[in-house]
C-alpha cells in the first residue's frame, strides 16, 4: 500500500500580512520532507473561492514548484476541475503536460466536476449540466494530449478546430487519469471509465474493503475506458497526524474538524458572504460532534495496526489530510518525520510484492478494457493561414497573396505607427 499527502491549503482567519505566502512556502517544505521519507504522491486540489477551506486554487503553479523541490514523490491534481467555463480542455491538457514533463514523468491527472454552489455560481455552471461538461472535457483532454494532431471536436460545451496540442507529455499516451469520488455512484463511474477512483468520502477500513472490491469486479466486467489509458487505482482520504502527546493529538483532532466544518460550509449548511463571513469563528462557536476518518490521527504504533487494516481491505493509497485547521507546518513536519522513522518503512517493503501481483492479476482485464479503447478520429490537415497585416505589406508582400486579406489583424507594427484595426 502507498501513501499520499494531500495540500488543501487551509487558512483560517483571522489573516495576517504575509500568511498566504508562509502557507505556499511552508507547503513546499513538507512536500520535499514527505519525498524524503518515502511518500508516493502529493495531491494538491483546485478549489475557487472558498475563503478558509482552500486556498489552493492554481495546483498547477504549486505543483510545478514542488516538482524541483522532489525527486522521486509523485505529483497529483486532485483534482483539476474539467468544466470548460472554468478551464478550457486545451488549457487543461497544456498544462498537465508541462507538468508532466518539468517533473521528469511525474503527473498524476485527477479530474473533477466542482458541486459547491459558490464555485459553480461564480463561473456561470448549470448544476444539472456539470456531469455532462466533465465527462466531455474529459474523453477530450486524453485525446489532445496523445494525437498529433488533435482531430478537433464540435461539441455541446466546446468546440475547436485541428490543432497540435504541445508540448506532449512524457508518459504516453498521458499521465494516469484518476476520478473524484465522494460516494459509491462516482467510484462505480471511475471504475467503469478505467480511472483511478479519488475517494474523498472518509472510510474505515471495512467500508474501504467493500469500496474496493465492488470498483476492481466493476472494472474488471464493465470497463470502456474514457481515455487513452487504464489506471485501475483506488485511493482514501483519511485524517492524518502522528504523535505520542496526547494534548498534540487533541489538538490535532480539532484542526481536523475544522477541515470537515469548512467542508459542510461550503456544501451543505453554510450562507457565505464573499470577503466578510469567518468560519474560524463559527467553527469555534459550533458545538463539537463526532467525526468519522481520525483513523490516521494517534501515536505510531496505533497507526501501524489501523493501516494494516486498510491494507488488508485492498485500499491501494491512503492519502494523508496532514494539513488542515490551524496546524503549523512545524507540526506537520513533526509527524512526517515520525512517520517516516517508525510508520511507513513496513508498508513500503511489502508494496513492491503486491503491485507485482496485481499487475499479474489484472493484466487480461487490461488488455480486455484497451480493447474497447477509441483512437483518435481523423484529423482534417487544411492549413491555417496567418492574417496578413499592415507589417506584410510595407514588407513588399502580395496583396492578393492571401484569400484572407480582409481580415486585418493589429501587430506591432500597427502599435508601432500608433495605428490600429482600420475600418
Amino acid at each position: 500500500m502507498k501513501f499520499g499527502v494531500f495540500f488543501p491549503q487551509q487558512l483560517p482567519r483571522p489573516w495576517a500580512d504575509g500568511a498566504e505566502a508562509e502557507l505556499f512556502r511552508t507547503a513546499l517544505d513538507v512536500v520535499e520532507l514527505a519525498d524524503r521519507v518515502g511518500v508516493s504522491h502529493a495531491w494538491a486540489q483546485e478549489h475557487h473561492f472558498l475563503e478558509e477551506y482552500s486556498h489552493s486554487t492554481a495546483p498547477e503553479v504549486f505543483l510545478g514548484a514542488c516538482s524541483q523541490r522532489t525527486r522521486q514523490i509523485r505529483l497529483g491534481h486532485g483534482v483539476s476541475i474539467m468544466l470548460p467555463p472554468v478551464n478550457h480542455p486545451a488549457r487543461v491538457a497544456e498544462r498537465i503536460a508541462t507538468l508532466d514533463l518539468v517533473s521528469g514523468g511525474r503527473a498524476d491527472w485527477g479530474t473533477g466536476e466542482m458541486s459547491s454552489h459558490i464555485e459553480l455560481g461564480g463561473f456561470g455552471v448549470n448544476y444539472v449540466e456539470k456531469r455532462a461538461m466533465w465527462a466531455e472535457a474529459v474523453r477530450e483532454v486524453a485525446i489532445m494530449m496523445s494525437a498529433a494532431p488533435y482531430p478537433g471536436y464540435s461539441g455541446k460545451y466546446f468546440s475547436m478546430p485541428a490543432r497540435n496540442l504541445v508540448p506532449k507529455p512524457i508518459q504516453r499516451p498521458h499521465p494516469p487519469l484518476w476520478i473524484a469520488c465522494t460516494n459509491r455512484d462516482t467510484l462505480r463511474l471511475a471504475a467503469r471509465l478505467g480511472a483511478g477512483a479519488l475517494t474523498f468520502a472518509f472510510m474505515s477500513p471495512s467500508e474501504a474493503k467493500f469500496w474496493v472490491e465492488e470498483y476492481y469486479e466493476i472494472f474488471r466486467r464493465e470497463c470502456v475506458p474514457i481515455g487513452q489509458a487504464v489506471n485501475p487505482n483506488v485511493a482514501t482520504l483519511i485524517g492524518f497526524y502522528c504523535d505520542r502527546d496526547g494534548d498534540a493529538l487533541k489538538q490535532a483532532e480539532t484542526d481536523q474538524r475544522f477541515f470537515k466544518h469548512g467542508l459542510a460550509h461550503y456544501y451543505r449548511f453554510g450562507q457565505h458572504v464573499p470577503g466578510h463571513t469567518d468560519i474560524w469563528r463559527e467553527f469555534e462557536r459550533a458545538p463539537e460532534t463526532p467525526m468519522a476518518g481520525l483513523e490516521g490521527v494517534g501515536p505510531p504504533e496505533s497507526l501501524i495496526a489501523r493501516f494494516r487494516e486498510y491494507e488488508a481491505s485492498g485500499v491501494d493509497q491512503l492519502i494523508l489530510l496532514q494539513q488542515a485547521g490551524r496546524m503549523s507546518a512545524d507540526r506537520v513536519c513533526a509527524s512526517l518525520e515520525l512517520f517516516g522513522r517508525e510508520v511507513i518503512g513496513e508498508f513500503l517493503a511489502r508494496d513492491i510484492g503486491r503491485e507485482k501481483a496485481k499487475a499479474e492479476a489484472l493484466a487480461p482485464f487490461i488488455e480486455k478494457a484497451m480493447g474497447a479503447v477509441t483512437g483518435p478520429r481523423d484529423a482534417d490537415l487544411t492549413a491555417v493561414e496567418a492574417y496578413p497585416t499592415l507589417w506584410d505589406q510595407k514588407a513588399g508582400a502580395s496583396a492578393d497573396a492571401s484569400p484572407t486579406r480582409a481580415i486585418e489583424a493589429p501587430s506591432l507594427w500597427n502599435l508601432h505607427v500608433g495605428g490600429g484595426r482600420r475600418a
